[in-house]
This record gives structure tokens, sequence and C-alpha cells, in this order.
């Protein structure tokens, strides 16, 4: 795997933390909205309206994101596989001293 690929890996990690983060932002303006129903008034009855169309906004938005990640989730478990369908002795060789260093590491304490 190249360094590219790893960045961008790495990049779809922080990308799936915003995704999560930002559908809980959603979810809490959501019950902000439902809890000031009963407020009544045209400004609020603005605002609230507004807070709604962003929100469906953001919603499809979000949904986008999330179907890119997976898209490119897929793309990578498919270079991997692909990797290591040429080149099995260096994925073993890989394994084997990704293994050794955790077999290190957890001896040590």
């Amino acid at each position: 795997m190249s360094n590219t690929n790893l960045t961008d890996s790495l990049k779809d990690v922080t990308k799936a933390q915003l995704v999560a983060e930002f559908k809980a932002v959603i979810a809490d303006a959501e019950a902000l909205i439902k809890a000031t129903a009963g407020q009544g008034g045209d400004k609020v009855d603005q605002v609230r309206s507004k807070a709604e169309a962003s929100l469906a906004s953001a919603k499809d938005k979000l949904d986008d994101m999330h179907e890119d990640l997976i898209e490119k989730g897929r793309e990578a478990v498919k270079a991997t596989d692909d990797y290591v369908q040429e080149n099995p002795w260096k994925a073993v060789g890989i394994a084997a001293g990704i293994g050794l260093v955790i077999g290190l590491l957890v001896s040590r304490r």
C-alpha cells in the first residue's frame, strides 16, 4: 500500500468521525426544533422553517458523504486484496513483522 493510500485512509477515518459528530448535531437540532414546536409567533415559525430546511439539506449531504466513505472503504479492501494476491510472500512477511512487534510490546507488560 503506498503512502498516498495510507493518507487517503486516514482522511477517510477523519471523515467517518466527522460524519458521526455531524449526525449527533443533527439529532440535537431536531430535538430542539421539536421542543420549540409549541412556541408561537411568525418570527419563531420562520426560524423553525429555515432550520428544518437546513437540516434536510445537511442530512442529504451527510448521506452522500456516508455513501462515499463506504465506497472508498470497499476500494481500499479491494486494493489490499489485490496487493496480497500479487505479493503473497511480502504480505506474509509484513504480517509476521507486525505480529513480532505486537508480541514484543505485549511481553513488556
